[in-house]
């Protein structure tokens, strides 16, 4: 393993202070999510935040999709979900996945009730 000193701001350490013990952890999940290449559709729970906080219309939340390489990634950790061989870090990435499903299948279900009552 390798030691490393990274200069951050006072706020972001007092955040960051409850996860010292897993770092590791933190950081791979965060690269993970900042390295996704940009494409059509979402691509994590930080843009699908962004987006359902912008107040879409119902047309515009049932319309989303996740992006090919998020659909590809999902794809990939179910595959190594059903076969017991989800590391850590992935196991941490499929738990992220499966509640960002749940917030936009929640805001989906939502959105259908309202363009049915507006019907």
């Amino acid at each position: 393993m390798m030691l490393m000193t990274v200069d951050i701001p006072n706020e972001l350490a007092v955040r960051l202070q409850p996860f010292a013990q897993s770092m590791p952890q933190v950081l791979e999940l965060g690269l993970h999510e900042f390295s996704l290449p940009k494409q059509s559709g979402f691509h994590g729970l930080g843009e699908v935040l962004e987006f359902l906080a912008s107040v879409p219309t119902p047309d515009e939340i049932i319309a989303l999709r996740p992006s090919s390489v998020l659909q590809e990634q999902v794809n990939a950790l179910l595959e190594k979900q059903r076969q017991g061989s989800l590391s850590e870090v992935e196991q941490q990435q499929w738990q992220q996945y499966e509640y960002v499903e749940h917030l936009v299948r929640t805001a989906k279900a939502n959105a259908f009730l309202k363009l049915q009552a507006a019907a």
